[in-house]
């Protein structure tokens, strides 16, 4: 039991040490090469509260690709490990490598793909020009469509290769699929997806998406999975090592590249990990998220333009309604604290 949390805590203690060692090469590099956004928010969301509460200015001077400190940060730190064991073999190097076919490969994939489609969006908006450069509705539209297809790949992974079909229903047994596996996941992956509108203050996303992690890594280790658990682990650790640049004032934001990888690697550890139905409560800051920008979108739609918050997404709203922006942050990390324990204990309890 010692040995395999020390394989766990030690990757994420190294991630986050590599994050930090990182950090500031990578930042000098992001700001001698400007890169950050050409052009500020839709004019749509430009209302009086958004421009109390929102500097277009800071936005612009920003750049937007911070989240490539957390995957280069985990990538470093999965192939030192993978490396150990290759060039040093032994029992104990053997042990802490955590980069196994049926675990932790495909969620790396996923990270790295996500995380370089993510990547070439940002490019696209601090490099590009028109419509697509200004994230129009028909570039997200087209965002979503690779978002489909990346997780079209992953769930004809888990059907053919690792052979799932079917998803644990808390307190209830198994429910089988069958090929079915493959649509639910691209549905699950696409919700997920939809929770990055959390990254909108400096801070929140890091501090809500570290708790996520951390506890996937619990989650993981109590199903002894405990390769999925170091990864996770090294995800949270690498996390953490952004968000320590990224509390306010934020030296970089975390970008597509950071949001993109991270938030298809979410629904893929909560496949492989069996909880997919428990995802919406650990994840539960994602969920009101998300949720809140559909609700004000019907709202809009059906009540004449009337709008069901000051703003969305919903931390906005808070920030619209005079809290300050630490306030809205912090609150947001205690809550993401509280649901990501009530998701450990909901996914030990009901096996």
């Amino acid at each position: 039991m010692y040995l395999n949390l020390i394989k766990i805590f030690v990757p994420t203690a190294l991630a986050f040490i590599l994050g930090i060692f990182i950090t500031p090469l990578a930042t000098h590099f992001f700001y001698k090469y400007k890169m950050w956004k050409k052009y500020g928010r839709d004019t749509s969301m430009n209302n009086t509260d958004f421009s109390k509460i929102h500097s277009t200015q800071a936005e612009l001077n920003t750049p937007r690709v911070g989240g490539i400190i957390i995957w280069i940060s985990v990538l470093l730190t999965t192939l030192i490990f993978y490396l150990a064991s290759v060039v040093f073999p032994s029992a104990s190097s053997f042990k802490m490598n955590f980069l196994s076919r049926n675990q932790t490969l495909i969620p790396l994939f996923t990270l790295l793909l996500g995380s370089l489609i993510g990547l070439w969006d940002d490019f696209i908006q601090i490099y590009g020009t028109g419509k697509f450069a200004k994230d129009d509705k028909s570039w997200r539209k087209w965002k979503a469509f690779l978002i489909a297809v990346l997780s079209l790949l992953i769930g004809i992974w888990f059907f053919y290769k690792l052979g799932m079909t079917s998803i644990h229903i808390p307190f209830g047994g198994d429910i089988y699929l069958g090929i079915l596996i493959i649509p639910f996941f691209i549905i699950v992956a696409l919700a997920t997806f939809s929770g990055g509108v959390i990254d909108g203050i400096d801070g929140l996303s890091g501090g809500v998406l570290a708790s996520i992690f951390a506890a996937y890594s619990v989650i993981a280790y109590a199903n002894n999975q405990v390769d999925i658990a170091a990864f996770s682990g090294v995800l949270t650790g690498a996390t953490l090592a952004f968000l320590w640049f990224n509390i306010p004032p934020a030296r970089f934001y975390m970008g597509e590249t950071g949001i993109m990888g991270l938030m298809i690697t979410l629904a893929t550890l909560a496949f492989l990990t069996d909880s997919v139905l428990i995802l919406p409560i650990v994840a539960m800051p994602l969920v009101i998220t998300s949720g809140s920008v559909i609700l004000q979108t019907i709202s809009k739609k059906l009540r004449g333009g009337k709008r069901l918050f000051r703003l969305a997404p919903i931390h906005h709203h808070f920030e619209a309604l005079g809290w300050p922006t630490y306030k809205v942050t912090m609150r947001f990390w205690v809550f993401s604290v509280v649901f990501a324990i009530i998701g450990i204990i909901l996914a030990v309890i009901s096996r």
